[in-house]
């Protein structure tokens, strides 16, 4: 009985398992259904764009002036100190006047030498001239009474001797008198140098400036060529930059065609414009020289870092995406009707800000305007890929900047399954 009660509660067991499992409700069919990948696009759309380069520099004025002494001797007054703002025609810094005069004073007497010296000769000359005659008559007497053999040897050669001394003084005093123009301006030339030391010894403002430097104070002994203070104009103002040498071409070609560049600078919390006006002739590995013209740059100091951004010359038809579109370095994905990715090869021109974000400027052989364009980074990004576009709206073109938007609803790269 025992056995055959284990027997049946077994049985019981395994028709009561039949049982349910003969009841359950029978499962749905399992339906494979490919992954689409939600992604924010923008609408092609090709126009003229500016495109631009940053660029790292620093504030100098190529045109500062360096006021030095002219001569040795002492400063006797400074009367500006670093930073000062002058006017035109303001006296910086004077140096004593009495290291100066004596030299005047003496250059001026030369000239005046030379001026008596030419008259004295000039008459000396006309006495000379009539020694001469008279020496010449009394050599003609001589040879008259030698001729007679009433004269010695002796006396006619002592007065051809004097005759000649008399010729000798003559030519050296015509000599001295043809020199004159030449001592003369010699006298003069020096004389114009000491009256221009004495003119800079006192250092005058050419133009409106600011001080850069003094280097000297007063009482100080300074030496021929020392350096007493430095001043630029305050419309001088420049930004030395490094230009990527590949760029140069065209910024020079832009520039001999008449074209303006301009670029922003931004120094704290000002923004500053600037021009560009010229580009160095030497190159070498971090490229080449390039000066721009800050249009207000009162308040910044020179050797100051400052970041600008430089606009290029405008090209048409590029597309303007943010670099999120970009794959691989020279491939983007446009979206199909059916909702799939087709990648196509960018030729990259360069890159430009809106609203103070980086865009890129490209070039895309095929692609039609209006096309729909991926512009989330996909690093699964692959040609057939199945995609939902979130955004599908056209850029804004708000005074030659590209906006792009996008609807609520949030970009994902691996988005559930539907």
């Amino acid at each position: 009985m025992r056995r055959l009660l284990a027997l049946l509660i077994l049985a019981a067991a395994i028709g009561g398992f039949m049982l349910l499992k003969g009841s359950r409700p029978a499962p749905p069919p399992v339906e494979a259904r490919e992954r689409v990948w939600r992604v924010a696009v923008e609408v092609a759309t090709p126009a003229e764009y500016r495109p631009t380069l940053t660029l790292y520099g620093q504030v100098e004025a190529p045109d500062m002036v360096r006021a030095a002494a002219p001569v040795a001797g002492r400063v006797l007054d400074v009367r500006v100190r670093d930073g000062d703002r002058v006017t035109a025609g303001t006296v910086l810094a004077r140096m004593d006047p009495r290291d100066l005069e004596p030299r005047l004073a003496q250059a001026r007497a030369d000239v005046e030498r030379e001026r008596i010296r030419l008259r004295h000769d000039r008459d000396a000359l006309a006495q000379e001239r009539t020694l001469l005659q008279l020496a010449e008559a009394k050599l003609a007497r001589f040879q008259t009474l030698q001729s007679a053999r009433l004269g010695t040897e002796t006396a006619a050669d002592q007065v051809r001797e004097e005759v000649a001394r008399v010729r000798l003084s003559i030519s050296l005093r015509e000599q001295a008198i043809a020199e004159h123009p030449a001592r003369l301006a010699q006298s003069q030339a020096r004389l114009a140098e000491v009256e221009r030391d004495a003119e800079r010894g006192e250092v005058v403002a050419p133009f409106d400036a600011r001080i850069a430097r003094v280097e000297v104070a007063a009482g100080d002994q300074v030496q021929p060529g020392q350096t007493l203070l430095s001043f630029y104009s305050a419309d001088g103002i420049y930004l030395r930059a490094k230009l990527p040498t590949i760029y140069a071409a065209e910024l020079r070609a832009a520039l001999d065609a008449g074209e303006t560049l301009v670029a922003q600078a931004e120094f704290g919390s000002r923004t500053l414009s600037a021009r560009l006006e010229r580009i160095g002739g030497e190159a070498d590995a971090r490229g080449v020289d390039l000066l721009l013209r800050l249009a207000d740059g009162e308040g910044v100091p020179l050797g100051a870092f400052v970041n600008a951004i430089l606009d290029r010359s405008a090209v048409a038809e590029v597309l303007s995406l943010p670099f999120s579109a970009l794959h691989g370095g020279d491939r983007i994905y446009r979206i199909d009707p059916n909702g799939r990715l087709v990648g196509m090869r960018v030729i990259r021109v360069g890159e430009h800000r809106v609203e103070g974000e980086p865009r890129m400027l490209l070039r895309v052989p095929g692609l039609a305007a209006g096309e729909r364009v991926m512009v989330t980074h996909l690093p699964n990004a692959i040609d057939g890929l199945a995609v939902e576009a979130v955004a599908p709206l056209a850029p804004a073109v708000e005074g030659g900047a590209v906006t792009g938007g996008m609807m609520d609803g949030g970009i994902g790269t691996g988005a559930d399954a539907r």
